[in-house]
């Protein structure tokens, strides 16, 4: 019952991780791709004023998607540490208490934005001639957040199992349905931006469906009994202490760049339309990052389980050479071709989107091995059961960006956006760099290690 195709805590490190990283890759890959898609179609079709309404809205609507994929990462923590360790009465209930959390936090959130979404457009100085569009796109985003809630629970429990091949899967056919579907309603339909919206709520229904589906007919070690659903105080506070831990750490990540996003919409809406499209892209760029950070969530916390802790240091040690590697070549890459993909993407022939969208990327881009870093460290942190270190790295982020927000952005202009999250980013590695090797069960394998080489 506990056989799956990588052995996360048994096969050759490397390999293993890679196995299991590559379809979480492929799989970030198609998120961005409808995202981007979205994008594509909105700035081709409906022009520069639609593209920025999207843009404006876009740090709230990651401030949901980071909510969610927070939580369900969070929540499967548990479930991870149970298969490596093999109990699968543990196992059913972590599933269980996940569920219940799951359906609470959807219902208390779907409420809260719905009281919130236009004012909080006004706080972020939304410009008067896209604050409707805005407005329309997030509120039928954010009415269906249950659908998202009900994927990222869903794959993050598959993940916990070793199988990061059916959520992909999944979100390949949901992908291939919302381009078709953003097509139809936009230029067939004449829906407007409220059409790419309704398209990607439909898609994400739909993985979240067959996900579900997946796992009822082929995954019954994640089915829970009615007896499972019996409350535990201990096991309900840790996963509660998990899930809100990340899915908290996310939105504080996120209510930081929405703080920011009030600084960029001051600079009007071809700004906000070349950021908007630089950050799709940077999103792409910084793929194999955070890919490489969400396997070692999993990877840490099977390892943990199974006791395995020099495993643990390799894996990371291995990730962050790869993240290093990682920004080479994509520092190269934008170098020749960002204004091309800016001006791609976007669809504009405006010299404003095009030389600051290239510029945020190329400036960005030799700053990605320290946010590959920090992921690998944060994530592993997170697997470890550790919840306040990584929580402590998200409030450094916030800050930092409140401090740009207030004093550098006024003097840089938009060069203070660009520069903002590489100067974070380096100051969160030192702090996780810190309190990763100095975590007492990290050290407690690095001293045996010492005292096998000593031995010999």
């Amino acid at each position: 019952m506990f056989k799956m195709k990588v052995d996360l805590t048994k096969d050759p490190i490397l390999k293993s991780l890679l196995i299991f990283a590559f379809p979480l890759f492929v799989a970030n890959v198609f998120q961005q791709l409808y995202n981007t898609m979205d994008t594509m179609i909105v700035g081709n079709f409906l022009g520069d004023t639609s593209l920025a309404a999207i843009g404006a809205c876009g740090a709230i609507y990651e401030l949901l998607v980071g909510f969610a994929l927070g939580v369900g990462n969070g929540l499967s923590i548990v479930t991870a540490r149970s298969f490596g360790a093999k109990d699968e009465n543990l196992l059913k209930k972590s599933v269980a208490g996940s569920i219940v959390i799951g359906i609470l936090l959807t219902i208390i959130l779907m409420l809260f934005s719905q009281f919130c979404l236009y004012p909080l457009l006004e706080l972020l100085n939304t410009p008067a001639n896209i604050i409707n569009e805005a407005y329309d796109y997030i509120f039928m985003i954010t009415i269906f957040v249950g659908v998202m809630f009900a994927y990222n629970l869903c794959a993050g429990l598959l993940r916990a199992i070793g199988n990061s091949v059916m959520p992909l899967v999944f979100l390949l056919i949901s992908s291939v349905l919302n381009v078709g579907l953003d097509l139809l309603f936009i230029t067939q339909f004449n829906m407007g931006i409220q059409g790419a919206a309704i398209a990607t709520v439909i898609a994400q229904g739909v993985s979240a469906i067959l996900c579900f589906y997946y796992i009822y007919k082929k995954c019954p070690i994640l089915l829970p009994h009615k007896e499972h659903f019996k409350i535990s105080r201990e096991l309900y506070q840790e996963l509660a202490g998990q899930g809100f831990s990340m899915g908290l750490m996310m939105s504080i990540v996120s209510t930081g760049t929405v703080i920011l996003q009030t600084a960029i919409n001051k600079f009007g809406y071809l700004i906000i339309a070349g950021h908007v499209t630089a950050r799709k892209l940077n999103s792409f760029c910084m793929m194999p990052a955070a890919t490489l950070g969400l396997a070692l969530s999993t990877f840490v916390s099977q390892n943990k389980g199974a006791n395995q802790g020099l495993r643990i240091r390799q894996g990371v040690r291995y990730a962050n050479l790869i993240a290093v590697g990682w920004s080479v070549i994509a520092t190269v890459v934008l170098f020749f071709i960002a204004p091309t993909l800016v001006q791609l993407l976007s669809g504009s022939s405006s010299a404003v989107v095009i030389d600051n969208g290239s510029l945020y990327l190329m400036l960005n881009a030799p700053f990605y091995c320290m946010l590959g870093i920090l992921l690998n460290l944060r994530n592993s942190l997170q697997g470890l059961g550790r919840k306040i270190i990584p929580l402590v790295s998200s409030i450094i982020e916030f800050i930092g960006k409140i401090v740009f927000v207030w004093l550098f952005i006024p003097l840089l202009g938009y060069f203070g956006v660009i520069i903002c999250e590489p100067v974070i980013w380096c100051c969160m590695c030192l702090q996780l760099a810190y309190s990763f090797y100095r975590d007492p069960y990290i050290k407690e394998y690095r001293n045996i290690k010492k005292e096998a080489v000593t031995s010999k």
